[in-house]
């Protein structure tokens, strides 16, 4: 199998080679080549970033051709999974995959040693199989983990839970208080792991008992958003490197052009609510409709990146979905786009994020709280309204609100709907008042200490190099 990128004579055969293992997902794979960026910027070394067939993607391929070129990518060949009932899980598909990929992962990491000085391998969260296939060829195996310390703590603690909690994690009688982070009610804890009878569940504790065999965990935040969990695994084991926040470059050129960002042009400073749900978030029809008229009953003006819904189904499977491929509006309540033509925009499908977020216009983001967005969030100084959708969403925006106190939260009904009442007075309160206005103070100072640890003597940056130097100590 060849990879795309460079060759042995493009980097040297003595430089220093990381290899990174990536499951798919953006919120995945977005972090870890902006890592690449930093092994290969900062340090000099060369990076091989190996990925799975089954999950290819164009915007996969269009973002791993964008690298550098010491920056090579592989795609590991398609494996059978069709024995899995209809109804899996894609964290078990994912980990169904990995396990099944270990004969060609050995060979191709054993063919980059050949080639290259490697001297780890580091693999996200689902790739725990790969920590034994590095150890038995004499390679140090990391662990990349792209979400937050209170994700991280709650797969570190899941052996011991399993053998101490008897009953289903949602009907725990009080919140679960692990060591240094926020109190989660049962309901609200990871998806994957509510229901311990499911296949899912299996395979996240099996993640967990082999997460403590890497030589190493990298995260992906910073110890201001949650020091106290910082600490608290800070002093454990394996050890901890803080190499966030690192979230996506903003892309030059095109995109600069883009509608929304002309619109935004026009718009005042810190008046806009943008509303997005990430990769793969979808509603309902009849949640999608409340939540229209919930933002034309707010006032506020809005610029909303509208999706098709999914009624029925796993919401999880659209975890990997970039684009709807239904025309949206036709879904929206009737008048509704004439309307609010005046004060919001409407896009299908897609929007620059990362733009939008940075424009002088936003001031509040309705969002499903993905880690790559909160990231992005807080390095914008934007507050959130968190809508957490799947995997540990919700868990995460309990942490957001109660926690880091940059986020406000919907409250559903007994339906499960939250209602266009709520999304009206919860978006006014963002927008103007004064738990918006709390929220914006503390997201400010989160974002002055984010942009901190990225500059040169911060702390991401301190823990890059102490993790390199370990790298390079071991030649």
């Amino acid at each position: 199998m060849e990879a795309k990128g460079f060759d042995k004579s493009d980097s040297g055969a003595d430089a220093p080679h990381v290899v990174l293992l990536a499951t798919p997902g953006a919120g995945h794979l977005i972090p870890l080549a902006e890592f690449a960026k930093l092994l290969v910027d900062r340090h000099g070394f060369s990076v091989t970033i190996i990925t799975y067939t089954v999950f290819a993607s164009k915007a996969q391929d269009a973002l791993l051709s964008s690298l550098a070129p010491s920056v090579a990518s592989l795609v590991l060949p398609a494996v059978p999974f069709d024995d899995l009932p209809p109804d899996a899980r894609i964290e078990t598909i994912i980990s169904v995959v990995a396990v099944r990929s270990v004969p060609t992962l050995r060979a191709e990491l054993s063919r980059l040693q050949a080639s290259f000085n490697v001297v780890a391998l580091v693999g996200d969260l689902f790739a725990t199989e790969a920590i034994a296939v590095a150890r038995d060829l004499g390679v140090p195996p990391y662990l990349f983990f792209p979400s937050n310390l209170l994700t991280l703590s709650l797969i570190l603690h899941l052996p011991e839970l399993d053998a101490s909690v008897a009953c289903e994690y949602r009907d725990l009688p009080e919140p679960l208080r692990l060591p240094g982070c926020v109190p989660i009610p049962g309901p609200e804890l990871l998806h994957p792991i509510q229901d311990r009878s499911n296949e899912v569940y299996k395979w996240i504790l099996r993640h967990g008992r082999r997460y403590r065999d890497a030589e190493g965990i990298i995260g992906n935040t910073f110890e201001a958003f949650e020091p106290d969990a910082a600490k608290v695994l800070k002093q454990g084991q394996p050890p901890l490197y803080l190499v966030g926040p690192l979230t996506q470059s903003r892309p030059a050129g095109a995109e600069e052009d883009a509608e929304c960002l002309r619109w935004l042009d026009k718009q005042p400073v810190g008046s806009v609510l943008f509303v997005s749900f990430g990769s793969g978030g979808t509603l309902t029809t009849a949640q999608l409709a409340e939540l229209a008229l919930g933002l034309e009953m707010s006032g506020q003006r809005f610029l909303w990146v509208v999706r098709s819904p999914s009624d029925g189904g796993n919401a999880s499977a659209n975890y990997f979905t970039t684009q709807s491929k239904t025309d949206p509006f036709p879904f929206l309540p009737a008048g509704f786009v004439e309307r609010t033509r005046e004060v919001g925009l409407l896009i299908p499908s897609w929007a620059p994020q990362v733009s939008v977020l940075g424009h002088a216009a936003t001031g509040g983001f309705l969002s499903h709280c993905g880690w790559n967005s909160t990231l992005e969030s807080v390095k914008a100084g934007v507050p959130i309204i968190a809508w957490p959708l799947f995997a540990e969403q919700r868990q995460n925006a309990v942490m957001l609100a109660e926690g880091a106190k940059i986020a406000l939260r919907l409250r559903a009904a007994e339906d499960g709907l939250v209602p266009r009442e709520e999304v009206a007075r919860v978006v006014k309160e963002l927008m103007e008042g004064q738990e918006g206005k709390s929220a914006r103070q503390r997201v400010s100072e989160l974002q002055e200490a984010a942009l901190r640890c990225l500059e040169e003597g911060g702390a991401a940056l301190e823990a890059l190099d102490e993790v390199v130097n370990r790298w390079k100590s071991r030649n």
